[in-house]
């Protein structure tokens, strides 16, 4: 008996160990979350929105080495509140939607500094041409729900996003935010 005792306390933290590794699975509330980026024209500020965008999130704030991220966002379901924009960042000289209709954004590592922030390293793939990007995560939990920020600035011409000179007066930095809330799976 007291073997059996001894042999469930040395497994406790063997069990405990693997399940610390795997990082939590979360479902995305489409409805309040966001992905938002700001561009300009011409000197002038806009902000921008992707309406549909799907998000598969393993994320655990104590082992953020073991999370992933997979996302892909409906490139035609640009809104900038402006449809004469939103028909020219949909049509062949931007993301071209028709024929590539998706970006897609997949985490290959994610690293914590010792100031406590973590960096997601994942490759973007918009147009059929995939980048190295480094997201800035910042994750909140509140009770058994919680919040994922994430940040990075893109080069717009690195994805051939508006190549010809016709374009030159569109700011070539877009700060992109995403803002999820997440519920447990």
């Amino acid at each position: 008996m007291s073997h059996r005792i001894a042999g469930a306390l040395l497994a406790l933290p063997l069990t405990l160990l693997a399940t610390s590794v795997i990082a939590r699975d979360w479902q995305v509330d489409a409805a309040k979350s966001s992905l938002t980026f700001k561009c300009s024209y011409q000197g002038e500020a806009f902000d921008g929105k992707f309406g549909k965008f799907t998000a598969a999130i393993a994320y655990d704030d104590a082992d953020p080495a073991s999370a992933k991220f997979d996302v892909s966002v409906d490139l035609a379901s640009v809104d900038t509140q402006n449809s004469d924009r939103d028909d020219a960042l949909a049509g062949a000289d931007f993301f071209d939607s028709k024929k590539t209709p998706q970006a897609h954004f997949a985490t290959q590592s994610f690293a914590k500094g010792a100031d406590g922030s973590v960096e997601a390293q994942g490759t973007l793939t918009i147009r059929g041409q995939s980048r190295p990007v480094t997201l800035k995560v910042h994750f909140a939990a509140s009770g058994s729900a919680a919040t994922l920020d994430v940040d990075t600035t893109l080069k717009r011409l690195d994805f051939g996003l508006g190549t010809s000179s016709d374009w030159n007066d569109i700011g070539k930095d877009v700060p992109v935010h995403g803002h999820l809330v997440l519920n447990p799976k």
